[in-house]
């Protein structure tokens, strides 16, 4: 997903990142707001992983959130 459509969808986003990623509070999801980056490094610290990683949760969730739409 472009950074761009990342974020002008992230209203409706949120709900299923919270779906995916649980341990995100709403005051997570607000301090997002829209940033892929900062999305990274919120899954980052909260699931104890490396950054690595939680980019490639993201980068997966994406891809199946494009099929989605």
């Amino acid at each position: 997903m472009k950074q761009d459509i990342f974020e002008g969808d992230w209203k409706k986003l949120k709900g299923e990142v919270r779906k995916q990623w649980g341990k995100l509070t709403d005051d997570h999801l607000e301090r997002i707001n829209g940033s892929r980056e900062k999305l990274v490094g919120e899954i980052q610290k909260h699931y104890g992983i490396a950054r690595e990683e939680a980019a490639r949760q993201v980068r997966e969730w994406e891809r199946a959130h494009k099929k989605a739409a």
